[in-house]
């Protein structure tokens, strides 16, 4: 059986580096979704529309592939953080979160036929942050520059050293790309990542 084309709605490395482990072969596409929330848009729905409408973009142009949009919004009460952009930001975001508890929000969604066809799931994942110094701050800002990370950190990295707990039904969605999902996704669209068949006390 052929595999559909496989396409990657992103530019983020991070999400290309999380689907190379499924060793499938896949292309890459600038998305060039405008990602301004709505007025009144919660967070959770923000982050499942960016995702729907990046795969929608991606496969209006491949409509012959399966194509994979995702998006991340961290949350930190009621109130969502996005990337910071700027070392000033990210000393704001951090000095904010210290302490805390804060809710990183991750959408993953898989489209076909132009977009008409459209599946997606949103993954949370609760991190307790260590009460960090201002000193920890700005040394983790110089090693990381995580200034394209929603929450101003990156767990794959040195950012770990900021996290007292994670809990989580898929560590690879705090990175931002739930692979778990992404394969039960593409597995409903007819594309198992690994031949499917019985488990062997059924056959």
């Amino acid at each position: 059986m052929t595999r559909p084309r496989l396409v990657l709605a992103s530019t983020s490395p991070y999400r290309r580096e999380l689907l190379e482990r499924l060793r499938l072969p896949f292309e890459v596409v600038s998305p060039g979704v405008d990602e301004t929330p709505r007025d009144g848009e919660l967070p959770a729905d923000l982050c499942v529309r960016l995702a729907r409408d990046k795969a929608r973009a991606g496969a209006k142009r491949f409509p012959d592939a399966l194509v994979i949009g995702s998006d991340q919004v961290a949350v930190l009460g009621e109130v969502a953080l996005s990337k910071p952009g700027t070392h000033d930001a990210a000393v704001a975001q951090l000095r904010a979160m210290r302490g805390r508890r804060v809710a990183f929000l991750t959408a993953i969604a898989v489209a076909r036929n132009a977009g008409a066809d459209i599946r997606s799931r949103l993954v949370p994942t609760e991190v307790q942050f260590r009460a960090f110094t201002d000193a920890g701050i700005e040394a983790y800002l110089a090693a990381d520059a995580p200034y394209d990370c929603a929450g101003a950190a990156k767990i794959e990295s040195l950012g770990i050293a900021l996290v007292e707990r994670v809990e989580s039904t898929d560590p690879t969605a705090l990175v931002g790309l739930p692979l778990i999902a992404l394969v039960d996704l593409l597995a409903e669209f007819g594309a198992a990542v690994l031949p499917a068949g019985l488990p062997p006390d059924r056959v």
